[in-house]
Parts: C-alpha cells; structure tokens; sequence
C-alpha cells in the first residue's frame, strides 16, 4: 500500500526532496503523497523527523 503523510508532519520538507517519483507535495496544512505515484519505496518515512509518511493498511 502507498505511504500517506500523518497531521504530525511539520512541512519541512525533508520527505519531498527525497522521493525519487515526486510523488510527495506541500498542501495547506501538510505534505501530501499522490497514492497512483508512490512506489512504497520508503524513503519518506526513513527522513521524516517526526514520522509523518506510514504505510497504509
């Protein structure tokens, strides 16, 4: 399943700049992953500082 981005993000950006799919974008109150473009691959959720990006069920 993709990777969707909890309300812990805190918008810094980290996981954008480290999917090799942009598949990651900033919204109004945090970033968002397109679910048809991720690849699961994970390295969001390896950068995340809180850990915001988690594997949907």
């Amino acid at each position: 399943m993709a990777y969707k981005i909890s309300d812990e993000c805190i918008k810094c950006g980290a996981c954008a700049a480290e999917c090799p799919v942009e598949a990651i974008t900033e919204g109004d109150e945090k970033f968002e992953i397109n679910p048809e473009l991720c690849i699961e691959c994970g390295s969001c959720a390896g950068v995340c500082p809180v850990g915001a990006p988690q594997q949907e069920e």
